[in-house]
C-alpha cells in the first residue's frame, strides 16, 4: 500500500492523475485514513493535522504518481428565499441547528433532513431536492492551526 506524501491544490499544474477517489463532503475532511481509489488501489493518508481535500486537488503518492480528488454527488436540499433578508434569516435558523450548509448568494444547500425541510418550509422557504457535490462551510471551531481558519482571518 502506498502512502500519500503531500496534498496539491486544484490547478497544481503537475499533470493528470493516474487514478481518482470520489468522496462526499464529510469524507473530504480528514487527517488519517485509508482511501480506495476508483480502480481499487488503496493509499494511506497520514497528515500531521486535519486537511480538506478540495475538488480538483491531488494526493501525491510516495512513488510520484498523483491521485485526483473528486467531490461526490450528494442528496441535498436547495433552499431559496423571497429576498436576501429572508435568506439570511433562513441561514440563521439552519446554523442554530448546527447543520452544515453551503452558502451562496441566492440559495443554501444542506443535506436532506425531513425535519429541517418542514421547519424551512414553515418559515416560507422554497425547498427542492437536488443531487450535486456539497461544499459546506467548515465550522469556526475546527483546525485552529489552519491559516484559513475563521478565528485567524484578518
Amino acid at each position: 500500500m502506498l502512502r500519500v506524501v503531500s496534498l496539491l491544490p486544484p490547478g497544481h499544474g503537475r499533470g493528470l492523475p493516474f487514478d481518482t477517489v470520489t468522496l462526499e463532503h464529510t469524507e473530504r475532511r480528514l487527517r488519517r485514513k485509508l482511501l480506495r481509489l476508483s480502480h481499487g488501489e488503496e493509499v494511506l493518508v497520514d497528515f500531521p493535522q486535519t486537511v480538506t481535500l478540495d475538488h480538483g486537488s491531488a494526493l501525491e503518492l510516495e512513488d510520484g504518481r498523483l491521485a485526483g480528488i473528486i467531490a461526490a454527488d450528494e442528496l441535498l436540499y436547495e433552499i431559496r428565499a423571497r429576498d436576501t433578508a429572508h435568506l439570511v434569516r433562513l441561514a440563521w435558523h439552519i446554523g442554530n441547528r448546527h447543520t452544515s450548509a453551503q452558502l451562496e448568494e441566492s440559495r443554501i444547500l444542506i443535506k436532506r433532513d425531513h425535519v429541517l425541510r418542514a421547519m424551512l418550509e414553515g418559515l416560507g422557504a422554497t425547498v427542492s431536492n437536488v443531487t450535486e457535490p456539497f461544499f459546506a462551510e467548515h465550522g469556526a471551531y475546527h483546525s485552529h492551526g489552519d491559516a484559513n481558519h475563521a478565528l485567524l482571518a484578518r
